[in-house]
């Protein structure tokens, strides 16, 4: 944590010279008061005469230093969340950069709950820890230690007392804190768990109202809620008798130096403004024991974020980045050798000894039954996994070679599942590339076949889009989509069942309209329909994660069993014979 400290470690020490400055003005006042009643009041030191004139020297003394202590928080106060907030908003900044170079299966095994509560709740966690650590800790040990040697100032008899004290009260703490610090890594899991359900449920609240499971999915919500409520109860309770013990240890000191201070101050021996000093310090030290015992409980809940969010910041892409981002003479052309896959953690093959060149503007249709390895096979082109055997190239260079910004900038993919953010729809084009205008944009849009619906809204391209793009239809939210991977101008194409929503006209003329505005551009269409794939140069049929057969249309009727029960099944006995 010291690489974010240091950053601010100027403001943290301004804020631990303010706290001294405010609990050596706490301290200062027990003394004076003491003297106020001693020698103004009951006028110990002036035969029984009381001194108007030192009370008020003395009272206006106190004034002034509660006034100077009261300035000197304030400005600790400042200074702290200056400090523990730009602490956090470094850390939370990290973190987030860090995710963004996450391979896939790290994401997966984070999970999207426990990286949202690790940027939000855990480096909440961990500023408050950074705030308390230079208020509370600079306060508490101050004041504790602080009231111990005036206290032994005042009557070394009183100081005894309270140190006799001391070992149990502290016993009490390290226990509760002992029961209770297992609990918080549990409580941010649990927190996990329903930041988990929260992010399912709401991309998902159509599909859970169409099977009408509502009251399965507030059944699995009450249970995760539950489960924390029970565990952050646990924790409550511990500390819940805590404090009063704590408070009936530091109570029953009181009582004692009372008693011991009514046969002094009989005997002559002490005075009433010590005794009545003696049980203030008593108090600033009971203040300073039960602000240890918060101190301690949020500082182990603190420890315990830090260890959450070290374990992102931590994390090394597992995706090594190559080192070649220049230009290549081919441009366009991709190789598979031997490629064999399977995603981490799976025994499983998803691809095996996989063969297969695609030449430069070349459009190449990929089929397959669900499951045959149909996106697994092009997510290796991006480098969006890594080839357990064999080598993938583009332009001739090994994928992992590349620089993973450079490589990706040759690629423009369109996904299955259209993903759109909350701005505007001409926002949402441009995002497959910065600084487009507002032609490039309609250009774009035309030849993904969204410009039509989009000039008809009547913002048209500043329409503003719902969260998820649930304001559109699926067609609509694929063509959005669509018309982002366009306007990149790459020199890879990659629609990954992107059509899906479309109709076959529309879809015919939007591959239509890209064959004429991208030529020397490699397409790779993943598609399920034979009609979206017939034009292509050359379909690849996989079967269980190989290449059973590759050719055009026309070949693969004539050759490839699989594809001719695919063309029957979607297009019939009858369109063959017409």
């Amino acid at each position: 944590m010291w690489k974010y400290i240091r950053q601010y470690l100027f403001f943290a020490i301004i804020a631990g010279l303010f706290m001294i400055g405010e609990v050596l003005m706490d301290l200062m006042q027990p003394g004076i008061m003491s003297q106020i009643v001693d020698d103004g009041v009951l006028g110990v030191s002036n035969a029984g005469v009381p001194n108007l004139h030192l009370i008020w020297r003395l009272g206006l003394q106190m004034i002034g230093l509660v006034l100077l202590g009261g300035l000197c928080g304030s400005l600790n106060n400042v200074f702290v969340h200056i400090s523990s907030q730009n602490i956090g908003n470094e850390i939370r900044k990290d973190c987030f950069r860090r995710i963004m170079d996450f391979s896939f299966p790290q994401l997966d095994r984070f999970g999207t709950g426990s990286l949202v509560t690790r940027v939000t709740n855990d480096t909440t966690q961990v500023q408050v820890f950074v705030s308390l650590f230079v208020r509370g800790m600079i306060r508490t040990f101050l004041l504790t230690f602080g009231s111990m040697y005036f206290m032994f100032r005042l009557n070394p008899g009183f100081g005894l007392i309270v140190l006799c004290a001391f070992p149990f009260l502290v016993g009490v703490i390290v226990f509760c804190l002992w029961k209770a610090n297992p609990l918080f890594s549990k409580l941010q899991a649990q927190l996990d768990s329903i930041n988990a359900i929260m992010q399912e449920d709401i991309s998902g609240i159509r599909i859970i109202k169409a099977c009408v499971r509502e009251a399965y999915e507030k059944l699995r919500f009450g249970k995760a809620n539950d489960a924390l409520i029970k565990t952050q109860l646990k924790t409550l309770v511990i500390f819940a008798f805590m404090n009063p013990l704590t408070n009936a240890l530091m109570y029953v000191v009181v009582t004692i130096i009372l008693l011991a201070g009514s046969f002094e101050v009989g005997n002559g021996s002490t005075t009433p403004g010590i005794v009545m000093a003696a049980i203030t310090y008593t108090t600033q030290l009971l203040n300073g024991i039960l602000m240890l015992v918060m101190l301690f409980q949020n500082i182990s809940r603190g420890i315990t974020s830090w260890k959450r969010v070290k374990e992102v910041l931590h994390s090394e892409p597992e995706l090594v980045d190559g080192f070649y981002d220049g230009t290549t003479q081919v441009q366009g052309e991709i190789e598979f050798r031997d490629v064999s896959f399977s995603y981490p953690g799976s025994s499983q093959r998803v691809l095996s000894h996989i063969n297969l060149t695609i030449h430069k503007g070349e459009t190449v249709a990929i089929m397959g039954a669900t499951g045959c390895g149909k996106t697994s096979l092009v997510s290796l082109i991006p480098r969006f996994y890594d080839a357990d055997m064999g080598t993938v190239l583009v332009d001739g260079i090994d994928v992992k070679e590349y620089r993973q910004k450079a490589l990706r900038e040759k690629i423009a993919i369109a996904m299955q599942k259209s993903e759109l953010f909350s701005m505007t729809i001409g926002e949402n084009i441009a995002w497959g590339l910065q600084g487009a205008d507002g032609m490039l944009l309609k250009s774009a849009a035309s030849i993904a076949q969204a410009d039509e619906f989009i000039s008809s809204t009547s913002e048209g391209y500043e329409t503003a889009v719902a969260e998820r793009g649930m304001s559109l239809s699926g067609g609509q939210k694929q063509r959005i989509s669509i018309a982002r991977a366009v306007l990149r101008h790459a020199e890879i194409f990659i629609f990954d069942d992107s059509t899906s929503a479309l109709d076959l006209k529309t879809e015919a003329d939007l591959y239509q309209a890209l064959k004429k505005s991208h030529p020397e551009s490699t397409k790779i269409i993943i598609a399920q329909r034979i009609a979206s794939v017939r034009t292509a140069d050359r379909i690849v049929v996989l079967e269980n994660g190989s290449i059973s057969a590759c050719g055009t249309h026309e070949e693969l009727l004539k050759s490839c069993q699989t594809y001719q029960d695919i063309y029957h099944s979607q297009i019939g006995e009858e369109a063959e014979s017409a």
